[in-house]
């Protein structure tokens, strides 16, 4: 479809020649190629006649002519290296210069050259979003393209072509950069780039390879060894500088070395001073003397390569420090991950396993970690001597160690064997024990890295069993830990998305059958509407540290809830919340405490908090200097589980607390059980006789309370009197006259 409207003897003005710049030889510089796509024969003529003799940044144009979109993209199918297209809009359809554009961008994937829309029906002008999508230049009505319209034009998208292609030349060259700083990562980095060098060196002289280079890498120079060589001294190569069969090849490496500077005499001798004792000289057999030129490009090409030597140098420091243990010289877990991942390819006959020095803090705290790194490297010795060469060694954690080797080398009984003997360190006799790990690679789908957590999993175990002990990798263990991870994860997405919720069970007085209290219980239903028991969520939350924040919610809520029903009229009613040994030795416990009380306004003396009997025996010094803390702000304490404990009576009578609380287990043993009868009885009778309140939980019959009342126990907590329940269903059990068996 033609684009003329009457106007095609003006589509172009021409101006006065003076008005441009033009060129004196055109025809010797390269072109700028513009194609040129439109169905009027008179717009081409046109386009070329206007822009004769005319340069663009000093290049003349060379342009090329299709009349339609097939036709453009036919001919873009063999041309390459266009700078500018110039489309017509409308042609054989409305939007073929729209269709040859996205042909341009999407299928030829042609992002450099620049696109420039003319048309002769502004109507036809494309959306913004077109013009954005397709990175389309300029768009512009064939009735304003004057002859120095045109030209400014094709100027800015000829200084837009030539930016784009320079940033693409850039960016290809910064791809060789990176992937020659890749090959230094190799084993022999440095060695290859010192061959390099040498026959860089040799083609700077116009001559064929033939010399050495030699590195220095202490105060001995006679320990300088050579790292490459070429001609007639390639068998030189990895020997000292002591040990070379040439003397006069030794004698000007040791000069050029011990005179720290290049010689350009007989023997080109290049010194590359890389600080301290290192060093690096190239040596080449040159016949002839150095031209002047030659000498001062010898130099540049020196400070440079020196420059190379030490990049190379400090990669190969890098690397020796991410793949290797300084201190005792084996490799570490990253470069063991690699080895694992090799020995997967084979692992028939293959044992891994992670080794771990029992109680190795206490050695670093009793006897410095100067003694506790001899201590490791004792422990590396008698591993190399018992496990042999056949099995490989790493460093994989502070006093833990990995290894991998055969079956029958590699296993529980020849681990042992180890640590069997004490352990001569600084004058002293050590017996050391270690705990390990193991997993026969044919047991494990692991890789790499998986498989250390295979073996870590293993060893957990062990150490629960017995620390000393050795424990082999199961596929059950590793689906039991990922279902515990997978646990986890939903555990912390529940508390973030607020899933966790807080249920209170009443504590009644066994006497009277009134509610004296509520314990505040934590509850946890995922997003499928399924509860997780809390027996198996809350030692997850307490190993993994979101106890912290999990047991300052549910305190929090409960306190709130108290402040709800203190206002609705309860009075002298107790709120109890457990606190996990993880919250009561968090630095910030007392003070989220104090702030709880502040915020929710409650009595103090109406919250109590459970710590269990084993967390009262922890650390005895630490409970009491908390529970001193806790007590001033006002807040009772309750003894929980207790009787699952080892407490003494002194112990007990220092703790001061208000309340003990018999484990259920006691109670559901205490009618058909003589040895529970008996704890129940004691733990009565022990606080009665402290002055303590004594409540007993899980009480689910009748038989039950009468025969706890008749031992003489205050109160009680159970199914027989209501199962946890939350806050609207706990204010309407109250309401209703606590109705028994709720």
């Amino acid at each position: 479809m033609a684009d003329n409207a009457g106007h095609d003897d003006d589509l172009l003005e021409f101006l006065d020649d003076s008005e441009v710049p033009a060129s004196p030889n055109p025809e010797q510089l390269r072109p700028w190629r513009v194609l040129v796509v439109d169905d009027d024969l008179d717009v081409h003529k046109a386009t070329e006649l206007a822009m004769q003799g005319l340069l663009i940044e000093g290049q003349p144009l060379h342009f090329l002519h299709a009349r339609s979109g097939q036709e453009a993209r036919e001919l873009l199918a063999t041309e390459k290296d266009l700078a500018v297209a110039l489309l017509d809009v409308v042609m054989e359809s409305e939007d073929a210069g729209l269709q040859l554009v996205r042909f341009i961008r999407e299928d030829l994937c042609e992002n450099a050259v620049r696109i420039v829309l003319r048309t002769g029906q502004p109507g036809y002008a494309p959306e913004i979003e077109t013009v954005q999508a397709y990175d389309i230049n300029d768009y512009k009505t064939k009735s304003e393209l004057t002859r120095t319209r045109l030209y400014t034009v094709l100027t800015a998208a000829v200084r837009s072509y030539r930016q784009i292609c320079s940033l693409e030349s850039s960016r290809q060259g910064l791809e060789m950069v990176v992937e020659a700083s890749t090959q230094l990562s190799k084993v022999r980095g440095l060695q290859r780039y010192a061959d390099g060098v040498l026959h860089q060196l040799c083609s700077l002289l116009g001559v064929l390879p033939e010399g050495v280079v030699c590195a220095q890498t202490g105060a001995d120079l006679g320990a300088s060894r050579v790292i490459a060589a070429a001609g007639q001294f390639l068998g030189f190569t990895d020997s000292t500088l002591s040990n070379l069969a040439m003397p006069a090849l030794r004698e000007r490496l040791t000069r050029c070395l011990r005179e720290r500077a290049s010689f350009f005499d007989d023997g080109l001798a290049l010194y590359f001073g890389l600080g301290g004792d290192r060093a690096m000289v190239a040596l080449v057999d040159l016949k002839r003397p150095l031209a002047p030129m030659e000498e001062q490009l010898l130099r540049a090409f020196s400070a440079n390569v020196a420059v190379g030597f030490e990049n190379v140098l400090l990669y190969g420091q890098l690397l020796d420090q991410a793949y290797n243990d300084q201190l005792l010289q084996l490799p570490n877990r990253n470069r063991f991950v690699e080895l694992l991942d090799k020995n997967l390819k084979d692992p028939a006959g293959i044992t891994l396993a992670l080794v771990d020095i029992d109680e190795f803090s206490d050695i670093n705290d009793a006897f410095g970690h100067r003694f506790g790194d001899q201590v490791l490297q004792a422990v590396v010795v008698r591993l190399h001597n018992v496990l042999g060469k056949d099995a490989a060694m790493a460093r994989v954690g502070p006093d833990a160690f990995g290894v991998l080797g055969p079956d029958q080398r590699v296993c529980a009984e020849t681990i042992a064997v180890v640590f069997d003997e004490p352990f001569a360190v600084a004058g002293e006799k050590l017996q050391l024990s270690a705990t390990s790990g193991l997993v026969r690679l044919t047991d494990s789908a692991a890789q790499g890295s998986e498989l250390l957590l295979d073996a870590q999993i293993a060893l957990k175990r062990a150490k629960q069993h017995n620390r000393g002990s050795s424990q082999y990798f199961s596929p059950a263990m590793g689906n039991d830990a990922r279902e515990r991870f997978k646990l986890l994860k939903g555990l912390r997405a529940g508390f973030e998305e607020n899933r966790l919720f807080v249920v209170y069970q009443p504590q009644v007085d066994l006497t009277t059958s009134q509610a004296v209290g509520v314990e505040a219980l934590l509850r946890w239903r995922t997003e499928e509407g399924k509860f997780v028991p809390p027996d198996q969520f809350i030692p997850l939350a307490e190993q993994s540290g979101l106890i912290i924040n999990i047991g300052e919610f549910v305190l929090r809520t409960a306190c709130f809830q108290l402040k709800k029903m203190e206002d609705q009229g309860m009075r002298d009613f107790r709120m109890c919340v457990n606190i996990s040994l993880a919250q009561f030795r968090h630095p910030g416990f007392v003070g989220s405490l104090q702030k709880a009380l502040r915020d929710s306004g409650i009595q103090a003396k109406d919250l109590e908090l459970e710590i269990t009997e084993s967390m009262a025996m922890e650390d005895t010094e630490l409970v009491l200097h908390l529970l001193a803390d806790i007590k001033r702000s006002g807040v009772t304490v309750a003894i929980d589980d207790f009787g699952t404990g080892f407490s003494s009576l002194s112990h007990l009578r220092q703790l001061d607390v208000e309340r003990l609380k018999i484990d259920r287990a006691f109670v559901r043993e205490s009618q058909s059980s003589t040895a529970g009868a008996t704890i129940a009885q004691m733990v009565i009778n022990l606080g009665r006789a402290l002055g303590l309140t004594v409540i007993a939980e899980g009480i689910e019959t009748e038989e039950q309370r009468v025969y706890l009342q008749s031992l003489g126990c205050h109160e009680g907590q159970g199914y027989l009197f209501a199962r946890p329940m939350q806050a609207d269903q706990l204010a309407k059990w109250l309401a209703d006259g606590q109705p028994r068996g709720a």
